[in-house]
């Protein structure tokens, strides 16, 4: 079976890979979760971020805006000690802005999803790449985004980061024409 070469000889990159990653995301929830690990990666890998997925699940109560957004200070204080999630001040206090900027554009466009969406028209975005060095870190959709999501006062979401949640939550599909997930996305839609 061939598959995108990046999750290759790490179990979990590659369950991520042939389960998760590309397939249409439209809960808000996961949109969220998927937000505040990709600001958590920034600067560090993905298997890093994975490997401790199920430790931020349970530190920021299974990634439910309505909660994270009422974070105080003993909250913040009790993530930056836990040594299971990444303990960076900056990006624990972006998840919890992002958290209340969130909820904003639920209210405004009735769900994230809806907002997120109507960048791609409501339809996944199909490229054709043949190998693994054609795919861009950032494009011009993430660039709009990015720039829409810091007008509206999100913080550690820029460009790279939002190409990566495009990707992770099929608003883009990266996959590499050889690899049978593009073929199974493609035939979703």
């Amino acid at each position: 079976m061939n598959r995108c070469p990046w999750p290759l000889g790490d179990e979990l990159s590659i369950r991520y890979h042939d389960e998760e990653w590309g397939t249409p995301v439209h809960d808000d929830r996961k949109h969220f979760e998927f937000l505040v690990l990709e600001s958590a990666q920034a600067g560090l890998s993905w298997i890093t971020i994975l490997r401790k997925r199920e430790n931020f699940r349970k530190a920021f109560d299974n990634f439910d805006p309505k909660k994270v957004a009422k974070y105080g200070p003993k909250k913040l204080e009790e993530l930056l000690n836990n040594a299971g999630i990444i303990r960076n001040r900056k990006k624990i206090e972006a998840a919890i802005n992002n958290a209340q900027r969130f909820l904003e554009i639920q209210s405004e466009f009735g769900s994230f999803d809806n907002y997120i969406w109507g960048f791609v028209d409501f339809k996944p975005v199909v490229n054709s790449w043949k190998d693994i060095s054609e795919l861009p870190a950032r494009t011009e959709l993430s660039d709009r985004i990015s720039k829409d999501l810091k007008k509206r006062g999100f913080k550690f979401l820029g460009s790279i980061v939002i190409y990566s949640h495009l990707e992770a939550t099929g608003l883009i599909n990266d996959h590499l024409v050889s690899c049978f997930r593009y073929k199974e996305l493609v035939g979703k839609q």
